[in-house]
């Protein structure tokens, strides 16, 4: 499944891994609720098929960065460009409609609906016939709707989900229902997907399946990847780059190592500097 070409390469890390140009520049976001601030001039930017991992500590404004980037929030301050163009405000199908795709850290999945039509619902911006010949089923309709289906199945055997296809997700484990939520977001064949807390309440064996499908979207599928994570060891060994956050400031940005290696960090994750 192709759901994007290679981007032009134009820088790679110390591993070997190819990034190409900025495809998200995020610049001086400010964002307040009433009088307080949730997010305070922050400013970074993601690489074209990079992993860039946001961290923090609870209620360091991670969520709501990516609220503000996919235009759930709308910021007081600041801008936010995709692929060179510049936007003070975007609603949420704009984003969409660009090719910017979100999970959700609490799951927002139709429960009484199969894992197929829960992944199928992914596909509503690329449908073109109108809701009349939809309905019907008819012609053009059901031809595009089997593409569709084709399309939503080449994802269900991508994440290994083919034995609950027709199972409704409400019966599902936590786990599986994390990969439909991810199966839904990839059916809108996005360039920049949004995770919010992939791993999160996840065993070890879920979370070691979750990051090798992170790494394989990035990978095979030439995705770019934004990801909220509270697992250390998960955002160290899979993120090329990694911005931190503590009360709504930046106080971090730059490789794994280094920002590891940061005393701001260290600080705002353990009380101390030493």
């Amino acid at each position: 499944m192709n759901m994007m070409s290679e981007p032009l390469v134009s820088a790679q890390d110390g591993n070997g891994r190819k990034f190409g140009d900025v495809i998200l520049d995020v610049k001086n976001i400010s964002l307040r609720f009433g009088g307080v601030k949730a997010l305070s001039d922050i400013s970074f930017d993601v690489r074209e098929h990079e992993i860039r991992a946001i961290i923090g500590p609870n209620g360091a404004g991670k969520s709501s960065m990516l609220n503000c980037i996919n235009g759930v929030y709308q910021p007081q301050e600041g801008s936010i460009s995709f692929r060179g163009q510049t936007f003070r405000h975007m609603n949420s199908h704009q984003v969409a409609t660009m090719g910017v795709a979100r999970t959700f850290q609490n799951l927002a999945l139709f429960k009484g609906m199969s894992v197929l039509d829960n992944i199928m619902t992914g596909r509503n911006l690329k449908i073109k016939s109108n809701i009349l010949l939809q309905a019907l089923r008819i012609g053009p309709a059901l031809r595009e709707e089997i593409r569709h289906r084709e399309f939503v199945e080449h994802i269900i055997d991508f994440l290994e989900i083919q034995a609950w296809r027709k199972t409704p997700v409400g019966q599902l484990p936590y786990g599986l229902q994390k990969r439909v939520d991810l199966g839904r977001a990839l059916a809108m064949e996005p360039q920049v997907l949004l995770l919010d807390e992939p791993m999160a309440g996840m065993n070890v064996e879920e979370k070691q399946d979750m990051c090798r499908f992170v790494l394989d979207i990035n990978d095979e599928f030439g995705t770019t990847v934004v990801l909220i994570e509270h697992d250390m060891g998960v955002v160290m060994d899979i993120s090329d780059r990694v911005v931190v956050l503590d009360y709504g400031k930046k106080i971090g940005d730059g490789t794994p190592d280094a920002v590891r290696n940061n005393p701001d960090v260290i600080k705002a994750y353990l009380g101390t500097s030493h």
